[in-house]
């Protein structure tokens, strides 16, 4: 089974992807951007770059993935692992889309940037089996991820979340929303909650 991990920065989610491994430990944790290939460094420069190429940015982290998914994903998979990912797929849909409809630099290319985003992904991702949303008004968000990149600025993550919606109306069945201004605890118990009730349904 994959589960990931989605929602703002400073929404709590790799608080939660912690505290998660002491109660599986013999699932996969695992994240992206990835941090122990030179494809997810790649992104990780891309991303302290104000001023990098949206397109260019997009298919770094599109690269990151694919490799992720050969790598760690697909593997764990086939043994029957439970995997739990920080960030996937979603992350870039809300993310990356937002970020090719914000740039000027190019026009009107794409009628829907979301979209877009998501085609480049089909042929070849593996879609979660579920995936807990941890839901932050982008305000908040940005107080608490202290806008250290351009990614976690309130108005850029207003945009991400909008696109968080969108994905959401149209999979609701993937999707669990979690409060993520509750107490961390109560936000831990109700990811667990959520994820005991799916591996019992894959029994």
């Amino acid at each position: 089974m994959l589960v990931t991990l989605e929602g703002l920065d400073g929404s709590g989610k790799t608080t939660v992807w912690e505290a998660l491994q002491e109660r599986y430990p013999d699932a996969v944790f695992t994240r992206e951007p990835t941090d122990d290939s030179w494809y997810g460094e790649a992104v990780y420069r891309s991303i302290a770059d104000d001023d990098a190429d949206p397109l260019a940015e997009l298919f770094l982290y599109t690269a990151d993935h694919a490799a992720h998914l050969s790598r760690v994903i697909e593997p764990a998979l086939e043994r029957g692992d439970l995997v739990v990912s920080d960030r996937y797929s979603d992350s870039r849909f809300a993310y990356q889309g937002a970020t090719l409809a914000a740039d000027d630099r190019l026009g009107d290319r794409f009628d829907d940037p979301l979209e877009y985003v998501v085609d480049v992904h089909a042929p070849f991702s593996i879609a979660p089996d579920l995936t807990i949303y941890l839901d932050l008004d982008p305000e908040t968000a940005a107080e608490r991820a202290g806008t250290t990149n351009k990614f976690e600025r309130a108005e850029y993550l207003a945009a991400v979340r909008e696109r968080y919606e969108h994905l959401i109306d149209r999979d609701p069945d993937r999707f669990v929303r979690v409060d993520a201004t509750r107490e961390p605890d109560a936000v831990l118990d109700r990811v667990t909650a959520a994820l005991e009730s799916a591996i019992e349904g894959d029994d």
